[in-house]
């Protein structure tokens, strides 16, 4: 079998591969891919029959992997750090996966499955998985932790913080770190309400509670913080409030 390997962390591609050629003669890694776009690029070039895919990488994790992908002509299994959120969407689509560090015989079923599982099969439970985190606008993000399976209508506001992204969420929770820049989660939010307001701060205006004038202003939201809004963008967010 043809394979390709994706995983950011170096060790991790390189003891996948070992274990493969010692417990799973068979098959054949064709790369080593260390980002979601080298494996894009690997998947288009080689047509593998078999992907391991990392769950947890920056950029492009490996959900954002297989929605590029659109209907996948191989067999994933997917490779993770335990997981909550991640080992969540993962059962309810009954794609396979393997946890780190990952155990021989564990990985031996798991191309064994993977060999015998035709690609119609495959490209149906990718779908599932997919439908599975577009529920209610959700979406696998990146934390210091793995990932966190954020709904977007739970967002109050987001706030770029570095090279991450701090985002305040409704209660129970109230706010979470996202290894992530603030333009790569605008794309996904735009459609669903919000609206960037400031070069830091994007908010969900159906969870606003007040604007208070000033030179920009501000922008109260339900949990009582205080947004700034900056003057080149009062115009466009009055009419955007307007015809909320």
């Amino acid at each position: 079998m043809r394979a390709i390997i994706v995983d950011d962390e170096k060790h991790s591609r390189d003891a996948l591969q070992s274990m493969l050629a010692k417990y799973c003669p068979h098959v054949t890694v064709q790369a080593l891919c260390c980002n979601g776009e080298e494996a894009l690029q690997a998947i288009h070039q080689l047509t593998p029959e078999i992907v391991f895919l990392d769950v947890e990488m920056p950029v492009l994790d490996g959900f954002q992997v297989l929605e590029a992908c659109r209907q996948p002509q191989f067999a994933v299994i997917f490779i993770t750090a335990y997981d909550q959120y991640a080992l969540q969407a993962i059962h309810h689509s009954a794609l396979d996966y393997l946890l780190k560090p990952i155990d021989a015989q564990e990985l031996q079923s798991a191309v064994d499955k993977a060999g015998r599982l035709p690609v119609t099969e495959t490209a149906r439970m990718v779908n599932k998985l997919l439908s599975f985190l577009a529920q209610e606008d959700r979406k696998a993000l990146p934390t210091a932790q793995g990932l966190k399976i954020i709904a977007a209508r739970n967002i109050i506001y987001c706030k770029a913080v570095g090279n991450h992204t701090r985002i305040f969420l409704q209660p129970p929770e109230t706010q979470v770190t996202i290894k992530a820049r603030m333009p790569e989660l605008i794309g996904w939010l735009r459609d669903r309400g919000f609206m960037q307001v400031h070069t830091d701060f994007v908010v969900n205006l159906s969870l606003m509670e007040k604007y208070i004038k000033g030179d920009g202003g501000a922008i109260v939201m339900c949990n009582g913080d205080s947004v700034p809004l900056s003057r080149d963008r009062k115009q466009d967010f009055l009419l955007r409030v307007e015809h909320l």
